[in-house]
């Protein structure tokens, strides 16, 4: 009698499974074996293939040496499967912060084959940590999570979501995972809503402390500063021989530092777009 009960419950309960299975189905895209880089759809839960990651090559990021080394071999580490450090880039815009994430992925993937980059839009991090146990299971991989332009807003509490995710919880965050940012705010947050939690709070310090401590979940930190004319020349002259352009150097340095002045500022971003320009109208004759 028992051992029929038994069966009839796991019947039952196999029937409930197979409904469930019907009404969510697997997640679409989900086989790493597909791209080398993914775009996480957090509406549908589903990992897009991206069949060409676009980089540039890392020799070609000017100005960012120290960072270049720090966060090749941090990648390197992660992909050999050794320990790890998330990281935040950080710092003025236009400088190189995303370039660089994806250079390095470029730059390591033929050695790392099993190198996965995913990116995942920062208004939808708050399902990370579906992606997260989504990418846990795929054991033989190694899996770049790419934020790009991370930050939050005076009334946004998501942030709560992503500092549970970087920790993981009691069971721990994924070792075959690590997060990759990029902001403009050192600590992710502005400050009016770090000063608005210390002028309401009760104990004024502890809540700064909590607004604070999500970026010390990274422990990787970047900081990118606005360039010096000579370092902005160098980037530009890197970009022109990198497209083999025909220009004397006097006549590239000059419309360089006037297209600059009307951009308001020098950084890798400019140079870039002063480059595509100046290859238009080479194109042109």
């Amino acid at each position: 009698m028992a051992d029929a009960f038994d069966g009839n419950v796991a019947a039952y309960l196999k029937r409930i499974a197979e409904a469930l299975e019907r009404f969510t189905p697997p997640p679409r895209g989900t086989d790493p074996a597909e791209a080398p880089g993914f775009f996480w759809d957090g509406g549908s839960d589903s990992l897009l293939p991206v069949a060409r990651v676009r980089h540039l090559p890392l020799a070609l990021l000017k100005g960012m040496e120290r960072h270049k080394q720090t966060l090749l071999a941090n990648t390197r580490r992660f992909a050999r499967g050794l320990p790890a450090n998330n990281a935040l880039l950080w710092g003025a815009r236009g400088m190189g912060k995303s370039a660089l994430v994806k250079a390095v992925f470029g730059a390591l993937h033929a050695e790392f084959p099993s190198l996965r980059i995913v990116e995942i839009d920062r208004d939808v991090i708050i399902s990370l940590p579906r992606l997260l146990r989504d990418l846990r299971k795929w054991t033989d991989y190694r899996f770049i999570v790419f934020c790009d332009d991370l930050s939050f807003d005076d009334d946004d509490d998501t942030y709560k979501t992503l500092k549970s995710a970087l920790e993981g919880g009691i069971e721990g965050a994924p070792e075959n995972v690590v997060l990759y940012a990029t902001s403009n705010r050192r600590h992710l947050m502005p400050r009016s809503m770090v000063e608005n939690e210390r002028e309401t709070a009760i104990h004024p310090t502890e809540a700064e402390q909590e607004k604070v401590s999500l970026s010390d979940r990274f422990g990787l930190w970047l900081g990118f500063y606005p360039c010096d004319q000579d370092t902005y020349l160098e980037i530009v002259r890197a970009y022109a021989t990198h497209f083999g352009l025909e220009v004397d150097d006097g006549t590239l340095k000059a419309q360089a530092i006037e297209w600059a002045a009307t951009r308001g500022g020098r950084s890798g971003r400019v140079a870039w777009q002063f480059i595509q320009d100046l290859r238009g109208r080479l194109a042109e004759g």
